[in-house]
């Protein structure tokens, strides 16, 4: 309350992929419904769980989210704070995410795209334990098909490396079991991560300028949610017949 005393109520509150990493949705909903105007709004963005099971995009699942939302579980958490969410837009980022647009109950009127994704959700079947039965075993034959392709390469002679040392890697490499033997390094620009290893299977992570170097036969693309722009950056690997291992929405050499 000395934050309400001190400040007042708020028009707007804004957070881009930061509830679904919160483990406390309900006081935090709380002490923002308490800091909202009448009228104000809250506009957040996080992962979308939708997309996650269309795309079997299980690389989204690390420990930092607390949760993977859809329309249906957030409109349970905010009707039981006296709120609704009156619009959702989608987002290409992150490999395909939400946002939220979130007043007190009555403030306006909920806009067309609601009632429309709540249509999709129910024809996904996101509220059906099936659909999750069925999502594990697809990352279970994701996982399977990635490792069966990579040992083949690995076989055939060739080199493979990584591209982009991200959580979604992380992940990836560590449910998979990829090891240094199956790919070479992961190269990626951030200068905080080059020269460290990946987390649990210790794969190196080197500068760009060593996959540009010498390029690998293959590029396992842990970047996918940025296909279009690195596909435009990398015409000259894709020129040295370098080929592109992706494995969302199905593995594939591209």
């Amino acid at each position: 309350m000395e934050i309400l005393a001190e400040h007042g109520t708020a028009d707007v509150f804004l957070g881009a992929n930061v509830m679904c990493h919160i483990p406390t949705l309900h006081s935090v909903v709380d002490g923002i419904k308490t800091l909202l105007k009448p009228e104000g709004v809250l506009i957040f963005e996080d992962p979308y769980l939708g997309d996650i099971v269309q795309k079997i995009s299980y690389d989204q699942i690390y420990d930092e989210h607390a949760f993977y939302f859809s329309l249906t579980s957030l409109a349970h958490l905010f009707d039981r704070h006296g709120m609704e969410v009156i619009d959702v837009i989608t987002q290409d980022v992150h490999g395909g995410s939400m946002r939220y647009v979130v007043a007190r109950k009555g403030a306006f009127d909920p806009s067309p795209a609601v009632g429309a994704l709540r249509e999709r959700e129910n024809a996904l079947g996101l509220r059906d334990i099936k659909t999750y039965h069925q999502l594990r075993a697809n990352i279970e034959s994701s996982r399977d098909e990635l490792m069966k392709l990579l040992q083949k390469l690995k076989k055939q002679g060739n080199r493979v490396t990584g591209y982009g040392a991200t959580s979604k890697s992380t992940t990836v490499t560590n449910y998979c079991g990829i090891t240094p033997d199956l790919v070479e390094f992961i190269s990626d620009t951030t200068p905080i991560k080059q020269g460290k290893f990946s987390p649990g299977v210790h794969i190196p992570v080197r500068p760009y300028n060593e996959f540009e170097a010498k390029y690998p036969n293959f590029a396992l693309l842990f970047a996918w949610n940025h296909t279009e722009e690195i596909m435009e950056k990398e015409r000259k690997f894709q020129s040295s017949n370098g080929r592109w291992i992706v494995y969302v929405p199905r593995v594939e050499i591209i």
